[in-house]
């Protein structure tokens, strides 16, 4: 199994070098028991319908041409799900200025607030906390940047708001 999603990942990587799908990147790619391939990308502008369409036949022409399936298989490409967990640096570069859930490996807790930066080596997420003020009873709201390492990451989620 691992060896078939080793061969589109490499056929990936060819193809998104061509112009029309250079802003697109491999999220993830899953081979189900029931010979169906489930392939989830994501860009850096937008996954069109008619990217996964043209990404699907040149996945399907070569799983046909060099054997690599049984005749009944099922291919599925789309772009990954807006509830899934970002992986990739790239993905929080084009998520700057949203609302972020990250949850932090080190004490398990959930930090909400909005993406203000991403680094080399973490993001910074930006979030309003009460604090209260020396000399009085009542709690501010205090705006807080926080440098969150990519190492101290459980997973980090956009926050949809309706």
């Amino acid at each position: 199994m691992v060896v078939l999603t080793e061969k589109l990942s490499s056929l990936l990587e060819l193809k998104f070098q061509e112009e029309e799908f250079s802003h697109l990147f491999l999220i993830e790619i899953k081979q189900l028991p029931n010979d169906t391939i489930q392939v989830f990308l994501d860009s850096d502008k937008a996954v069109l319908f008619e990217h996964c369409v043209k990404i699907s036949r040149y996945l399907e022409e070569h799983i046909e041409m060099n054997g690599w399936m049984s005749e009944k298989y099922t291919i599925d490409v789309s772009s990954a799900g807006i509830g899934e967990p970002l992986k990739f640096k790239r993905q929080y570069q084009k998520n700057i200025g949203r609302k972020v859930s990250v949850e932090l490996k080190d004490d398990h807790k959930h930090l909400k607030g909005v993406l203000v930066e991403v680094k080399e080596d973490g993001i910074i997420v930006e979030y309003e906390e009460k604090v209260r003020i020396e000399g009085r009873k009542k709690k501010q709201l205090k705006c807080i940047k926080k440098v969150v390492p990519y190492n101290n990451i459980k997973n980090t989620k956009i926050a949809i708001s309706f």
